[in-house]
């Protein structure tokens, strides 16, 4: 049985800061008359609008929260899935994060020698309540980023899960889920940061400021 939308699924959260002006303002750019059109249209707002970077990390109570990826222009899985729970919750849409483990075959080099494992733990979606029932959606990966590292895009249409495809265009090995961790009303930052801290050092320790991630991406994909 589904369980319903709780009263901390459409209310402004720490990290889902649903009511921020930003994130408002957002959320008015739905297009659509239903629910599922307007939660559709706020999926590729968030997933094409923002750029996917995992280099920029920044595990602090700001840098985890939804508006900050709007203030930056880009965000990882984590903040841009709390964006899309934000926007969703600010049109009246309840909206949950959620997170899994997954072993990502595809990255950057600099990204694999950070992390030094495939294993990435925590990996944030969004759960949307929409005609009755909760249904996943993943908006971290932008259109651009899937075209050069030739994967296939997340494409969703607010009735079924749109979550990592195990393949890319190739046919090789993408993502496989491993571990599911469950759903929060909130991000839970404090556990995703110690989990960070303890599992991945280098990379946390050189999270920066650069913008090279695109870059690298470019350059392994010619």
């Amino acid at each position: 049985m589904e369980s319903p939308p709780s009263p901390a699924t459409l209310a402004p959260a720490v990290h889902i800061d649903s009511t921020h002006p930003a994130v408002k303002a957002l959320a008015a750019r739905a297009q659509g008359g239903t629910d599922r059109e307007r939660a559709v249209s706020l999926y590729h707002l968030v997933r094409d609008g923002y750029r996917y970077d995992p280099y920029r990390i920044d595990l602090s109570e700001h840098g985890m929260r939804a508006s900050t990826v709007i203030e930056n222009g880009y965000g990882w899985c984590v903040p841009k899935a709390a964006l899309l729970a934000a926007v969703s919750r600010a049109a009246g849409i309840p909206a949950r994060v959620g997170y899994a483990d997954v072993r990502n075959h595809l990255s950057t080099q600099r990204l694999r020698d950070l992390l030094k494992t495939d294993l990435y733990i925590w990996h944030g979606y969004t759960e949307l309540w929409i005609d009755g029932r909760w249904i996943k959606a993943t908006p971290a990966f932008n259109i651009e980023l899937c075209e050069r590292f030739g994967l296939l895009p997340l494409e969703w249409d607010g009735t079924a899960d749109s979550i990592y495809h195990p393949f890319d265009r190739a046919g090789r090995q993408h993502m496989e889920y491993v571990n599911q961790r469950g759903t929060f009303h909130d991000v839970p930052r404090e556990r995703i940061a110690g989990d960070f801290a303890r599992m991945y050092p280098a990379w946390v320790e050189s999270a920066s400021g650069d913008d090279q991630f695109q870059k690298d991406v470019e350059r392994e994909t010619r």
